[in-house]
C-alpha cells in the first residue's frame, strides 16, 4: 500500500484474541518477551557496508536493486520502484527465481520491453535470478502495463499470480490521488498469471487478465492444491473488504495454468448476515462459513473515450463486494497478505481488532484496530482468528505474510512509524525478526518505509523481502533461523 493512504491510518489498542487453530496459540500481552526473542543489533549490508537493518546476532544480508539510483535490468528495463509482493521459486543450479511486483499507480508509460497490457500503466512484475547470498545473475520484465501490483501468490505449477489493487480504468473517475484516468487504455482491477523461468522468453505473462476472478482492489492470492481453488484477499481501504474464493473451470494442477471462466464466491458466516469480523474478536473466535456466488464479477461502465468518466470510484470499488453483502457476506478490515500452508490459508487484516465499524464505509480506513491474523481451514470450511494485536507495540498493521519450513509465520508491518518483520510461532509466540533502519543518501530517516514481499528460498535458508517505497530495494537475509524459532 502506498504511503499516501498509510498516513491516513488510525491505530487504537485492541484486546488480544487467540485460538489454538492449526497449533497457533497467542502469548498474553502481560507475559513479557517470548523465550525466543533476541536483541536486534545493527548489521552492515554486505553490498556496501551501510547499516540498513537491525537483525539478531549471527545474521547477515545483502541488498540489491536499490532504486534510490538508476537500476537497469539485463533486458534493458529501467527498473521502477515500489517493490511489493514477491514469490521465490527453484531456479537452475541452486539459484532462486524471484518474481516481484511493482505497485506503481497513475497513468504513465509502461516500463520494459514487449507489448504491455496497457501502454499507459506503469506497474507490473520483474523476474530476478539470484544466488543464495543475494547476487543477481539475471533479470527481466515479465509483465508490464498493469497498475498497483500489490501482492499475489506462488502457484505450485510454477507460476506467480499478481494482483492489481485498483479498479482504475478509462471508465472510472480518478482514484484517491485525484489523477485523471482518461489516458488509460484498459480496465484494471484483475489478477494475471506470470510463468516462472530464468529465460526471458519463457518467463513472460500472456498479459491476459482472469476476469472471472473479479474486478476489485485485489491484494493477495493463495492456492489449495487439493480442490484447485484460489483464495483472494481484498484491500478496499475505505470500505469493508471481503475474502473470496475463485473456482476455476479446470484444476490448474491438471492443465498447468489458471484459466478464466470460473466462479467467484465471497465468504459468509453461517447463520450471521454481514458479520463484523473487522471488530474485536473474543478468545479463539471460530466461525463455520459458507460461500455466496458473485453473479457479475467483472464490469465495464459506460464512458466516452478521451473524456472523464462519470462512474465514481466508490461505485467501482464496491461493485463486487456489494453483491456479496446483499447475500450476507462478512465484513473484514483491509485484507492484505496471505499464504497457504498444510491445508490452512493464513491471511492478515491490517486494521482489524478494534470497535466495530458503522456500516460498510470508513473514509480514513475501514477498521479501528492494530491488526489481526486469520486462518481458514480449507477442509472444515472453518475460520478462526488466531492472533489479534493488543496494540501497535506488539504488531502494528500486518501486511504481507509467509511461512518458513517449520511453519512459523513471518509478518511484514506497514506502519507509519518503525517497521518490523515479526515472527509468529505455532505456539503463538510473537517476536521481532528485523527492524528497518534505512536512511536515504542524504541521511534522512526512512524508518517508515514498509516491509513487503517476504518469501523464503525453496531450501528455506534465505529470506527475501522488499522495502516498498518509490525508492524500493530487495534484501536477501540468512542466518541461524532455527535458533530464533523461524
Amino acid at each position: 500500500m502506498s504511503l499516501d493512504r498509510r498516513t491516513l491510518l488510525r491505530t487504537s489498542a485492541a484486546g488480544a484474541a487467540v485460538g489454538p487453530f492449526a497449533g497457533l496459540v497467542t502469548m498474553p500481552a502481560e507475559a513479557g518477551r517470548p523465550p525466543r526473542q533476541q536483541e536486534l543489533v545493527p548489521v552492515r549490508d554486505l553490498r556496501d557496508g551501510t547499516v540498513r537493518l537491525h537483525l539478531p546476532r549471527g545474521f547477515k544480508y545483502r541488498s540489491f536493486h536499490d532504486t534510490e539510483g538508476p537500476v537497469v535490468l539485463t533486458d534493458g528495463t529501467a527498473l521502477p520502484g515500489r517493490h511489493d509482493g514477491m514469490g521465490a521459486f527453484k531456479g537452475p543450479r541452486g539459484t532462486t527465481l524471484l518474481v516481484r511486483n511493482h505497485e506503481v499507480n497513475n497513468p504513465q508509460p509502461a516500463f520494459g520491453p514487449g507489448t504491455p497490457y496497457d501502454e499507459m500503466a506503469g506497474g507490473g512484475t520483474t523476474t530476478v535470478q539470484v544466488n543464495r547470498r543475494g547476487g543477481v545473475l539475471g533479470s527481466f520484465t515479465s509483465l508490464n502495463g498493469t497498475m498497483m501490483n500489490c501482492s499475489g501468490g506462488q502457484m505450485p505449477w510454477g507460476a506467480w499470480i499478481t494482483c492489481e489493487e485498483t479498479v482504475n480504468g478509462p471508465d472510472v473517475e480518478a482514484d484517491f490521488t485525484g489523477t485523471s484516468n482518461v489516458p488509460l487504455k484498459k480496465r484494471h482491477g484483475y489478477v494475471f498469471e506470470v510463468p516462472v523461468s530464468h529465460q526471458p522468453g519463457r518467463g513472460q505473462s500472456n498479459r491476459e487478465p482472469i476476469r472471472s476472478a473479479g474486478r476489485f482492489a485485489h491484494e493477495a492470492v493463495s492456492f489449495d492444491p487439493r480442490k484447485g481453488h484460489l483464495y483472494l484477499t481484498e484491500d478496499d481501504f475505505g470500505f469493508a473488504s471481503g475474502f473470496y474464493r475463485y473456482r476455476p473451470p479446470a484444476h490448474p494442477m491438471e492443465v498447468g495454468e489458471l484459466r478464466d471462466g470460473g466462479r467467484l464466491q465471497m465468504l459468509k458466516v453461517k447463520g450471521v448476515d454481514n458479520a463484523h469480523l473487522e471488530a474485536h474478536q473474543e478468545q479463539g473466535a471460530t466461525y463455520d462459513v459458507e460461500w455466496v456466488d458473485i453473479a457479475q464479477p467483472d464490469v465495464e461502465y459506460d464512458h466516452t473515450p478521451g473524456e472523464p468518466a462519470p462512474t465514481e470510484q466508490a461505485t467501482a470499488l464496491t461493485h463486487v463486494a456489494s453483491q456479496g453483502w446483499a447475500q450476507g457476506a462478512a465484513y473484514f478490515s483491509r485484507l492484505e497478505g496471505q499464504v497457504y500452508d498444510r491445508g490452512v490459508v493464513y491471511f492478515t487484516s491490517t486494521q482489524g481488532g478494534g470497535a466495530a465499524m458503522p456500516g460498510t464505509e470508513g473514509p480514513s480506513g475501514y477498521g479501528n484496530g492494530s491488526g489481526q491474523v486469520w486462518a481458514y481451514d480449507t477442509r472444515r470450511q472453518q475460520l478462526r482468528c488466531v492472533f489479534q494485536s493488543p496494540g501497535p507495540m506488539v504488531l502494528d498493521l500486518p501486511d504481507n505474510v509467509t511461512t518458513s519450513k517449520r511453519g512459523t509465520l513471518v509478518v511484514c508491518e506497514d506502519s507509519s512509524g518503525d517497521n518490523y518483520l515479526r515472527g509468529l510461532t505455532r505456539r503463538g509466540k510473537i517476536w521481532d525478526i528485523a527492524l528497518n533502519r534505512l536512511r536515504s543518501s542524504s541521511g534522512a530517516e526512512r524508518f517508515g518505509d514498509e516491509f513487503a514481499g517476504s518469501t523464503f528460498s525453496p531450501d528455506g535458508r534465505t529470506l527475501y523481502v522488499n522495502i516498498q517505497s518509490s525508492k524500493g530495494m530487495t534484501f536477501a537475509i540468512w542466518g541461524p533461523w532455527g535458533r530464533i524459532g523461524v
